[in-house]
């Protein structure tokens, strides 16, 4: 077999060339996932059949002087939330265990048609709600740097199976930092585009005014090919945005001459871990030494963020979760048929985990009458403070650099308490809440009680400026090997 190169775009032109087989790719990565997966617990479902049936159809394509698309040949796993027809959809929760996909999401169609080879689904947070991949019904993902830490979440499978060299790339969903927050703890590329860049066409919705589907990543080169796929306008999602394409490989390789990066006071909090602040001091020099313009400015509204998602997101939450009651699909309590309402309560008690069944409380209570004034409408007036501080900052700076997260990985349990949690989304909350586009990336490691953990930054930008984050991220890549950086991972583990 041929060496396989290592990112997206690089398998993709191989393949193209004739340098390496479709078939072989899926092979390898399949034997990568046959060789680690047991221990990581990275895929809820691998379709080896199916991945070796997509990759034969490439081959053939090529065979016959077609073109199979940009990412020709190249494997992506996607995030257990995005629909895949005749494939599981748990969603993590055992209130899906059985439930079988009816139809594909356009991002999942996009894909295809641009010659990628499907692997499988990998597991998440139960209906995307977590911060660590510990509220998988079906069993936790661990950290390929160290498996005693987690690996994020809610996306904590896609993010881990990239850093593991699984999968070139994957797919997640980011509602208040799942994307990114995770790609931070793995110690890889994770985009969150800006709302309604990219369909949501068959993603199970957690929060739909916050969701947004995204790529993990290798590098940010990568993110570019994918978005390229990924984006554009969709009929059946009445939010997708009507937007020019990005511009992929030629946007992101302008210079960064002249490029304004502000650096918010309140986001290198004393309480931040030290090599957090330290990696975003060390990252502002790079850019500097670049040629852009860095400067300090503030996001007042930066403590807000938290509290006002805490009110959106499970309100939301309440509302679209109240579709799984035992009725129409999902699971049925046994013995439940009798009442109605003990068939509501006892599915949904018996199918729905501890965090999922506390946010829908939380949404139900903000929702009802005598509180809905109280935080709910608060809570909107708190959305508007936050898009309308991110619009004014957009105004005088380009792109908007900081932590990803306040700390580096942590061990299993170690946030028991669900608000301390809650507040490890400290910074890329408000993306959700504002609109606005935002990507995490190496920026170095870390030691933690003698292992070896990544740190990461982020890069935000305003709504449709995916080009110019990417582009910042592209140059520091470019500038710096953090992103080369592989967990110490072998088969033998």
């Amino acid at each position: 077999m041929s060496t396989i190169p290592e990112t997206a775009r690089e398998i993709a032109a191989a393949v193209r060339s004739g340098g390496v087989s479709a078939v072989d790719v899926a092979e390898h990565y399949l034997g990568r996932i046959a060789a680690l997966d047991a221990h990581l617990g990275c895929f809820q479902d691998v379709r080896a059949e199916t991945a070796r049936s997509m990759a034969a159809r490439i081959d053939a394509l090529i065979a016959r002087g077609e073109d199979p698309g940009p990412l020709a040949g190249v494997p992506v796993a996607l995030k257990d939330n995005i629909m895949v027809a005749g494939a599981p959809a748990t969603c993590g929760s055992r209130i899906l265990e059985n439930f079988i996909s009816p139809y594909d999401a356009t991002v999942t169609r996009r894909l295809t048609a641009a010659g990628a080879v499907l692997l499988g689904r990998t597991r998440c947070d139960e209906f995307a709600m977590g911060s660590s991949t510990e509220h998988c019904a079906f069993g936790v993902v661990r950290n390929p740097w160290d498996p005693e830490y987690v690996p994020g979440g809610s996306s904590g499978g896609s993010a881990a199976a990239v850093a593991a060299g699984l999968v070139p790339c994957a797919l997640g969903s980011d509602t208040g930092g799942s994307i990114r927050q995770p790609a931070a703890f793995c110690g890889v590329t994770g985009l969150k585009p800006t709302g309604g860049r990219v369909s949501r066409w068959g993603l199970v919705s957690f929060a739909p005014s916050m969701d947004q589907i995204g790529p993990f990543t290798r590098d940010a080169a990568d993110a570019a090919l994918l978005l390229q796929v990924l984006a554009g306008e969709d009929p059946h999602d009445d939010t997708s945005a009507a937007s020019e394409a990005p511009g992929g490989m030629d946007a992101i390789e302008r210079p960064l001459d002249g490029l304004r990066i502000g650096i918010p006071q309140e986001h290198l909090s004393d309480n931040n871990d030290a090599a957090i602040n330290a990696a975003v001091q060390n990252a502002a020099d790079v850019y500097r030494s670049l040629g852009c313009d860095v400067s300090t400015v503030h996001l007042e509204t930066t403590d807000l963020g938290v509290a006002c998602y805490c009110v959106l997101g499970p309100a939301e939450a309440s509302s679209n979760l109240a579709r799984f009651d035992g009725i129409r699909y999902g699971r049925r309590a046994a013995g439940a048929d009798a009442d109605l309402e003990q068939t509501y309560s006892a599915s949904r008690s018996e199918g729905l985990g501890m965090e999922v069944r506390r946010r829908i409380m939380l949404g139900t209570y903000v929702l009802s009458a005598g509180y809905y004034d109280a935080y709910y409408t608060r809570a909107l007036k708190v959305r508007r403070l936050i898009h309308d501080e991110y619009a004014r900052l957009f105004t005088q700076v380009d792109v908007i650099l900081g932590p990803t997260v306040p700390s580096p990985p942590f061990r299993f349990g170690a946030h028991s308490d669900p608000l301390s949690m809650y507040l490890c989304d400290k910074y890329t909350v408000t993306a959700n809440i504002a609109g606005t586009c935002g990507v995490a990336i190496p920026a170095g490691t870390t030691n933690v009680d003698g292992s070896s953990l990544p740190v990461s930054i982020q890069l935000q930008g305003p709504v449709l400026g995916e080009d110019t984050v990417l582009r910042a991220a592209h140059h520091f890549q470019i500038a710096t090997a953090h992103h080369t950086a592989q967990p110490p991972l072998t088969a033998a583990t």
